[in-house]
């Protein structure tokens, strides 16, 4: 870009600026009232902090497993109502096909020995999504079923 072009931007107060990275929002975003089901395949990971992501692609043929209310979890140092959780599990009502999870910050998935996830792995959850499910398809892990294990993400095991 040349001086002269950027004089007349900046006069006129129209200076191009380069695109924002996606902003980290926290987790008090997300609606913990209305726990969501997500069964898929690993498309994309980022295994990293502040916390790992996971692009998921789901089934297809997504529908609730009949055994989910009854699936054992395990003890966390948080205090969870984790079969309150799985009893009142639904599937989303928006149809996108891949979603972002953001699971806990690497520590924690140590703590937990969560394996790290590779595209193609298969992998369910239930967790959060934004109120109304508005905005990005984006879900809070709160619980991850992979490679035969299920790992509490909200806090440490107990």
């Amino acid at each position: 870009m040349h001086r002269r072009q950027l004089m007349m931007w900046f006069a006129a107060g129209t200076l191009p600026l380069p695109p924002l990275a996606r902003a980290h929002h926290g987790w008090s975003s997300f609606d913990p009232s209305r726990p969501i089901y997500l069964e898929g395949r690993a498309v994309k990971v980022a295994w990293r902090n502040p916390h790992a992501e996971v692009e998921l692609e789901l089934d297809p043929d997504l529908k609730l497993p009949p055994d989910l209310a009854r699936r054992p979890l395990p003890a966390q140092t948080a205090p969870v109502d984790g079969a309150q959780l799985l009893a009142k599990a639904v599937l989303p009502t928006r149809r996108d096909r891949v979603w972002t999870l953001e699971l806990a910050p690497l520590t924690r998935l140590q703590a937990w020995k969560v394996p790290q996830i590779k595209p193609g792995d298969p992998l369910a959850m239930i967790g959060f999504t934004h109120p109304d499910e508005k905005g990005e398809p984006i879900a809070r892990v709160e619980y991850l079923f992979y490679a035969g294990g299920t790992y509490g993400l909200r806090s440490s095991p107990a």
